[in-house]
């Protein structure tokens, strides 16, 4: 929970107005509430707009829950499903996360799927484990096919927010097993699929990161606040490997 209406608007017209974002994809997901408000800062602009969560339902009485044909509504385009901070504060398990992302594709948002571990999974050497069966979750729900209109993000839980990132090697690892993962049941999709990395990325690793085969870019969490660093980063996305 971040960002006003002032705030929101100096960082999205620095955002749009830069014209450092070269051949990279870029999406900002605001708050539900200020949805409306950087939709129309956006618009004539090649930057996306997405949603931080969406509902499971289409519709009904869910009081607080916000459906994907509202977040179509409202010119979001993505929707982030599954990130860690749902998943371990508000006690999202896989097939919630599951029908979140099934949801999103019937409105034809593009759904953010978010995998990883917590310190404990993976001092235990259950790093793969969980990502597959996270992956696995979706894919016996939506099929593997499903991720030729989706988004995966590898945020290991313990550098989110901590300042610690996985290492590139230690990224890419995570990532080729996604990959490898989603081969085994559909070889083009996962040749397709683009697979981000969340976990404290910053202007000055990002480029290191992003150089990896498996690495597609980035899911940015507090280094989006700031315009420079986020630009940064978007920078190193669209330079390539």
């Amino acid at each position: 929970m971040h960002g006003s209406r002032t705030e929101n608007a100096s960082l999205v017209e620095a955002i749009v107005s830069s014209h450092g974002l070269g051949d990279a994809d870029c999406v900002v997901c605001p708050p539900f509430v200020y949805l409306a408000d950087v939709a129309r800062m956006l618009r004539d602009s090649t930057v996306a707009l997405g949603a931080q969560d969406v509902g499971a339902e289409a519709q009904g009485a869910f009081t607080g829950e916000v459906s994907a044909a509202m977040l179509r509504d409202v010119g979001c385009t993505m929707a982030i499903v599954g990130h860690s901070e749902r998943r371990t504060l508000y006690g999202e398990n896989d097939p919630l996360v599951a029908r979140k992302f099934a949801a999103a594709q019937s409105r034809d948002l593009t759904p953010i799927l978010c995998v990883g571990e917590t310190l404990a999974e993976r001092e235990a050497g259950l790093t793969h484990a969980v990502v597959a069966r996270q992956l696995d979750a979706v894919m016996d729900l939506a099929g593997a096919a499903a991720f030729g209109a989706a988004i995966i993000a590898y945020e290991p839980v313990w550098a989110i927010g901590t300042g610690h990132n996985a290492s590139p090697a230690e990224a890419e690892d995570v990532h080729a097993f996604i990959r490898a993962r989603i081969r085994g049941r559909d070889a083009k999709i996962a040749d397709e699929v683009r697979i981000l990395y969340g976990g404290s990325v910053k202007a000055g690793n990002a480029a290191e990161l992003f150089s990896q085969p498996d690495v597609d870019g980035g899911l940015v969490g507090g280094a989006s606040l700031k315009a420079d660093e986020f630009l940064a980063i978007v920078a190193a996305a669209g330079r390539g490997p």
